[in-house]
């Protein structure tokens, strides 16, 4: 029997799947609303799983596929589908993870993102971040990003991507946007040609290295605005994951540097929903208010936190822990309080917060799967919380 890989990523489409799985001799997995689900589906032979991969690479991806064994690339499937796919080989044979990826940009508001996130597109230059682990939906909140300032501003975007996943088409400003070992050799070759090409706004998939950092950094200072991705849980982790980039004698001119040109970052994870329909976007949000101004200037990263949290409290500046965002979603029946406090940090912290809110009757039951959440008595009724998409 021959497979067709594009029938298989249809059929894990219509099961509202965000990843399908295809190793040798094993039956075929797709990730539906965060969990693994084995298909109804006989074992696939190597052979079978050779032909599908290759059929998905050109001569040369296969050439440098058979010399290290890795090789990631992106391709459309119909009119309403994008797949970033990783083949990979397991006990000599190919395997395959495919990312299915809506084509349609949604907005901001539509992913649930919190106002905050869509200030953050209005700034003239400086750095933003936006972080979290792999599978935690930071492209999709940056293509929302992207399209924002595609819709409303004339001017110059340039993005570093490996791969690109969602295409954006010119509206009101100009997108280029560059493919890691198709259009560029990678992220430094890119990065230290992409000042000469009269960029407004950059793009970096992925801060990786020093390097890197300090390009962004440079950008930054010099008039333009860029986001990158950081494979991190939480503002302060990031703050931390950047200065160790640096030697010691390098830290105190960083701080000082991230002063001037941060304007915010980003941190999110994928939770599933109580009632089993998808999962939603938790999102710690940090503005670089005048007190992180001044704690970035003495470089105490440690009172970050802190200073996140009781503005959260206080709700002025549109800031909030990850904590408080999943304290949130427990008070509103969106998620359950298990989940909750899996994705807790701290742990501790949350799971006072969560009695604490239980003693004064601010939790709402959890939704049944399939159902909305059972209305509380004296509480108002609560309006279903957007999510992120299926990733």
């Amino acid at each position: 029997m021959k497979y067709d890989l594009d029938e298989m990523i249809l059929a894990a489409f219509e099961l509202k799947a965000s990843d399908l799985f295809v190793k040798s001799d094993s039956i075929p997995s797709i990730r539906q609303h965060g969990k693994i689900v084995t298909l109804d589906h006989p074992p696939i032979t190597h052979e079978e799983v050779h032909d599908l991969v290759y059929s998905k690479m050109s001569p040369r991806q296969q050439a440098v596929f058979e010399q290290h064994h890795e090789m990631d690339l992106a391709f459309a499937v119909g009119e309403g589908l994008r797949i970033r796919m990783n083949i990979y080989q397991q006990r000599g044979g190919p395997a395959t993870v495919c990312r299915l990826i809506p084509t349609k940009i949604r907005s901001l508001e539509e992913l649930g993102c919190p106002p905050k996130v869509k200030d953050f597109t209005t700034h003239r230059n400086g750095l933003v971040l936006v972080t979290g682990p792999t599978g935690s939906g930071k492209t999709t909140t940056l293509a929302a990003m992207i399209d924002l300032l595609n819709q409303n501003r004339k001017v110059n975007i340039i993005t570093l991507e490996d791969p690109i996943e969602f295409a954006h088409k010119d509206k009101q400003a100009i997108v280029s946007q560059r493919e890691i070992g198709i259009d560029t050799d990678n992220f430094n070759v890119a990065l230290r040609h992409v000042l000469r090409q009269a960029p407004d706004i950059i793009l970096i998939g992925e801060m990786r290295d020093l390097e890197t950092m300090n390009i962004a950094l440079q950008a930054a200072e010099t008039g333009h605005l860029v986001f990158a991705t950081v494979h991190t849980a939480s503002a302060a982790e990031t703050l931390d994951r950047v200065s160790n980039m640096y030697a010691p004698h390098e830290r105190p001119m960083l701080w000082l540097r991230l002063s001037t040109t941060l304007r915010g970052v980003i941190s999110q994870k994928l939770l599933p929903r109580a009632d089993g329909s998808g999962r939603v976007a938790a999102i710690e949000v940090m503005d670089v208010t005048p007190t992180i101004i001044n704690l970035l200037e003495k470089g105490q990263s440690d009172e970050i936190y802190s200073a996140i949290r009781q503005a959260g409290i206080e709700a002025y500046w549109g800031m909030q822990t990850m904590n408080q965002a999943l304290l949130q979603f427990v008070k509103t029946g969106v998620i359950t309080e298990a989940d909750a406090l899996a994705n807790a940090n701290p742990y501790t912290e949350l799971r006072q917060m969560i009695r604490m809110a239980q003693t004064r009757g601010e939790i709402r039951p959890s939704a049944p799967p399939g159902g909305a959440p059972p209305p509380v008595p004296g509480m108002p009724a609560v309006p279903p919380v957007p999510g992120a998409p299926v990733r």
